[in-house]
């Protein structure tokens, strides 16, 4: 499937306080789906083969407490940096530290720093001016086999809400827990998915995504092609690459 290759640097297509709201929102979310596990759910396996539920959770508060503050971003960032191996993408370098900071932790204080470190990350990300959002991330990025550039604004307003969303639905298939799914949070993340998903592509397509995150969407010189329908977590699973897609949905959407 041929991709749309970017041209300029990514950048949110949220609104500052659409992401805002949906970033306070994803956490406060998180942490109930954390505190709703039970103690056999701790060494569950997990899509993201690499960690166990308890794994994935430490990876979770991780990322929230480097969005937390530019001094948690510094730390971080160093730390990734020193144990980062050529020709590996420095994401890995970054997740294997989170892990590798809070895995240890009993259950019990995991959930307590989940539902600490949310609000604070929150925060950090609400408060962080427009002139640093513009700045660009220093590492390319490799999204459908080419190389891009990101917007900071583009980590903040969108990437770091997806993550945590994304890892809340891994939870949910891991344990078995239900996923809490509404129209006016989990419906607009979906729906900006669905549009960067379209972006990317650059193709004619009829979408209809089921369930409570879900809607209908199209391109305009879409009408000749069949419908796709689809449930609406699923479709961002296989988009993520914890799903095998065809065709357009070959089509990966950072995550």
């Amino acid at each position: 499937m041929t991709q749309a290759t970017p041209t300029t640097p990514r950048r949110s297509a949220l609104p500052r306080d659409v992401a805002a709201t949906l970033a306070a929102e994803e956490y406060r979310r998180c942490a109930d789906a954390v505190a709703a596990l039970t103690a056999e759910d701790w060494a569950s396996p997990t899509d993201c083969t690499l960690w166990n539920v308890q794994e994935m959770v430490a990876h979770m508060i991780g990322m929230a407490l480097m969005a937390s503050s530019p001094l948690q971003t510094i730390r971080q960032q160093r730390a990734a940096k020193a144990r980062h191996l050529p020709g590996a993408p420095p994401i890995d370098a970054l997740t294997a530290h989170q892990v590798d900071l809070f895995a240890s932790q009993p259950p019990d204080e995991l959930v307590r720093l989940m539902a600490w470190v949310g609000p604070k990350a929150a925060k950090g990300r609400r408060r962080m001016p427009g002139f640093i959002r513009s700045r660009l991330l220093p590492d390319k990025q490799r999204i459908n086999g080419a190389d891009e550039t990101w917007t900071l604004g583009y980590l903040v307003g969108t990437i770091l809400t997806r993550d945590p969303w994304m890892h809340r639905i891994d939870l949910s298939h891991a344990t078995g827990h239900e996923l809490i799914l509404t129209a006016d949070h989990d419906g607009v993340i979906v729906a900006d998915v669905v549009a960067e998903w379209a972006e990317r592509h650059g193709q004619p397509f009829r979408l209809t995504l089921t369930g409570p995150a879900g809607g209908t969407f199209g391109s305009a010189d879409g009408g000749g092609r069949d419908e796709l329908t689809m449930d609406a977590v699923e479709f961002c699973r296989v988009l993520a690459g914890r799903a095998a897609g065809s065709e357009l949905l070959t089509t990966e959407v950072p995550f």
